[in-house]
C-alpha cells in the first residue's frame, strides 16, 4: 500500500469503467433470446442488469496515471460529460530504491478513497531447504516456539551439525492477554444488558474493532522480530509447529473468546513472518508438533516439567522449568522446545537423504527377476499433528530473561503487508 489521498469521484457506481463486466453477460442474454425466439420458443429469462454499487477497486491502467512522485500524482478520471487528468496530493511511505511500481488502483476505505500501488522487487530464490541442509553442515536456522503466555515466541538459531548459537525470548503476552480479556469482559457485560442481538448485525462493533486492530499490531511487531533476529545471526531458514487443531479453554466467555484469538494470532505471526522472511532471502518450514515440550534436545528422553519451588518430577503443562533425569539437564522449557523443532528439521532431511536408494539405470530397469525389494517406507515416520500432541496447554513465562526483546523496542526496517506502524 502506497499512498492516500482524497480527490477523485465520490461514488463508486460513477466509475463508467467499472460496468464494463455486465456487457459480455448482456451480450449473451441477447444470443439465447435470438436463439429461442427462432425456434419459436418462448423466452422468459430476464436481462442482467449491472449492480447497483461496486465493491471492487478501480485499476488505473497504463496511460491513466502519469508524473507519479512521493507527493502528488496525476490521474486520469471521468467527470461526468469528459476525461480530464486531475492531480492528487498522496501520503504514504517511499518506494524503497530496488523495488518497481505498478499500476495503482483506487479503493474505498469506509468514507476515504486510498490509492494502493503494488510494488514488485525481482531477487535471486534462495536454495531448497533440502540442499542447504544436508550439502553444509554450517547451515544456520532459526527455531520458533509459540506459546500463550508471557513469552510469545522463543527464537534459537542453531547450525545443521546442532551447534546453538543464540536464543531470544520475545515477551508481551501477558499485555496483550489481559487487554483482550477486558475488552471481551466488557462485550460480555453489554450483551448480557441488551439481550437479544439483531440478526444480521455486529454487536459492540467498536470493541471488536479495538481487538482486532490489537492483534493484528502484535503479530506484525512479533513477525518482525523473529526475521530481524535470523538475519542477525545470518541464519536462512525459519522453522515452526504445525499448529493447525489447538482447541480454546473451557470456561468463561472471556477466558474462551481470549485463548481462540490468541491461536488466531499464532496462524497470523507465522503467515506475517513467511512472506517477511522470503523477501529477505529466508525460508519457512513447518514440522509436526508432537511431543516436542516433553523431548530432551540433549539426548531424547521424557523430561519433567515443573515450576521454581515445586519438586523437579511430572509433567505440568506450561510449567517453565524442564528437567530431564537420563541426562541431568535442567533449563528453560519453551528453549528446550525450540531446540527440539530445529532438530526435527534437521532430522527429517537427513533421514531422507540417507534413505533414498540410487537411481536404477535403463538397461537393469527390464530385469524383474534380480530379487532386489524397493523400500517402499514413508518419508516421516511421526503421526500427524492433532490436538493433544502438542501446544494445547497454556505454556507458561520462562525464567531465563537475559535475553527477552520487549514490545517498548523499535522493530527493524521490514515493511508490514497492511499498514505501517510507529512506535
Amino acid at each position: 500500500m502506497y499512498g492516500q489521498f482524497g480527490g477523485g469521484p465520490k461514488k463508486k457506481d460513477q466509475n463508467p469503467g467499472t460496468s464494463s463486466a455486465a456487457y459480455p453477460t448482456l451480450n449473451t442474454w441477447r444470443t439465447h433470446k435470438e436463439k429461442a425466439e427462432a425456434k419459436g420458443k418462448k423466452f422468459t429469462d430476464r436481462p442482467p442488469v449491472p449492480p447497483r454499487t461496486w465493491k471492487k477497486p478501480a485499476l488505473f491502467y497504463a496511460g491513466q496515471w502519469k508524473e507519479r512522485t512521493d507527493a502528488s500524482i496525476m490521474l486520469k478520471v471521468w467527470t461526468g460529460t469528459c476525461w480530464s487528468w486531475l492531480k492528487v496530493r498522496t501520503l504514504g511511505r517511499e518506494v524503497p530504491a530496488d523495488c518497481e511500481m505498478g499500476s495503482p488502483s483506487l479503493i474505498c476505505h469506509g468514507k476515504q478513497w486510498w490509492l494502493h500501488t503494488p510494488l514488485e522487487k525481482t531477487f535471486k530464490g534462495p536454495a531448497k531447504i533440502a540442499e542447504q541442509v544436508t550439502t553444509n553442515p554450517h547451515t544456520k536456522l532459526c527455531a520458533i516456539d509459540l506459546n500463550l503466555g508471557e513469552n510469545i515466541a522463543v527464537c534459537t538459531v542453531q547450525t545443521a551439525e546442532g551447534t546453538i548459537l543464540a536464543t531470544r525470548f520475545i515477551g508481551g503476552g501477558n499485555e496483550i492477554n489481559g487487554f483482550r480479556k477486558r475488552q471481551l469482559g466488557r462485550i460480555a457485560r453489554k450483551r448480557s444488558k441488551t439481550g437479544i442481538i439483531a440478526e444480521g448485525e455486529q454487536d459492540n462493533a467498536a470493541l471488536w474493532k479495538k481487538i482486532c486492530h490489537r492483534d493484528e499490531q502484535m503479530a506484525h511487531l512479533v513477525s518482525a522480530r523473529i526475521v530481524q533476529f535470523a538475519q542477525q545471526h545470518e541464519a536462512s531458514i525459519l522453522v515452526f509447529e504445525h499448529l493447525g487443531n489447538l482447541k480454546p479453554e473451557q470456561g468463561t466467555y472471556s477466558r474462551r473468546g481470549n485463548s481462540k484469538r490468541a491461536f488466531w494470532m499464532k496462524g497470523r505471526i507465522f503467515t506475517y513472518a513467511k512472506y517477511k522472511a522470503y523477501n529477505e532471502g529466508i525460508l519457512t518450514s513447518r514440522i509436526n508438533p508432537r511431543n516436542t515440550s516433553r523431548e530432551c534436545a540433549r539426548c531424547h528422553a521424557l523430561v519433567a516439567r515443573y515450576s521454581e519451588g515445586q519438586p523437579a518430577e511430572g509433567y505440568t503443562p506450561g510449567a517453565p522449568l524442564v528437567y530431564c533425569s537420563a541426562c541431568g539437564m535442567r533449563g528453560n522449557a519453551d528453549r528446550n522446545a525450540s531446540v527440539v523443532i530445529g532438530q526435527r528439521l534437521i532430522a527429517r532431511y537427513q533421514k531422507q537423504a540417507q534413505e533414498k536408494p540410487p537411481a536404477p539405470l535403463h538397461a537393469e530397469r527390464d530385469e524383474q527377476s534380480s530379487g532386489v525389494i524397493i523400500c517402499q517406507d514413508t518419508r516421516r515416520e511421526e503421526g500427524p499433528s492433532i490436538s493433544p500432541a502438542r501446544r494445547a496447554d497454556r505454556q507458561g513465562h520462562g525464567t531465563a530473561q537475559g535475553g527477552t526483546l520487549w514490545m517498548e523496542e523499535r522493530p527493524s526496517s521490514i515493511p508490514t503487508q497492511l499498514r505501517l506502524f510507529n512506535e
